[in-house]
């Protein structure tokens, strides 16, 4: 036993990435996501949030920014949780249950350079970037509504 150190070939890492990548291989036409009318195979998601982690780069994000998410558990949350990574940068989740006071701390704490907000927060994230200091700059919003759920990448 004791000639069988860690190699790559017994022992790789499990990352979210690399799980993606292998259910999109192995299971590629198995569901990842069923959400009401909506359903995507593995295969699919993989498509989907390599498409999104290049749209997140071409803007710019990559190794080091933040970027923030306040959705309910849908499917862009969902792909975020991967194309994010993907692309270097790093999720922050928030709390749906935060007020808007938390969150512009958690905003400023973290630097978040873009939000994805479901339409239904929208309100209570423009709350927080108004209470945003004057000389720091406030992330970049991207909406998420009901309406993308089968079609946000």
């Amino acid at each position: 036993m004791n000639h069988l150190t860690p190699n790559p070939a017994n022992s790789t890492p499990l990352t979210p990435l690399t799980f993606l990548e292998r259910a999109a291989v192995v299971y590629g036409n198995s569901n990842s996501i069923l959400y009401d009318t909506v359903s995507f195979a593995w295969s699919q998601t993989h498509q989907r949030c390599l498409q999104l982690a290049s749209s997140l780069s071409v803007l710019g994000l990559g190794r080091g920014h933040v970027i923030s998410v306040l959705s309910p558990n849908t499917p862009p949350m969902y792909e975020l949780h991967f194309a994010v990574p993907m692309c270097g940068a790093i999720l922050n989740n928030l709390n749906l249950r935060l007020d808007h006071h938390t969150l512009s701390v958690l905003l400023r704490h973290s630097e978040s350079k873009l939000v994805f907000v479901h339409s239904s927060s929208l309100t209570l994230i423009l709350r927080a970037l108004a209470t945003f200091p004057k000389t720091i700059p406030r992330p970049s919003l991207v909406l998420i509504t009901d309406d993308d759920i089968s079609c946000f990448t």
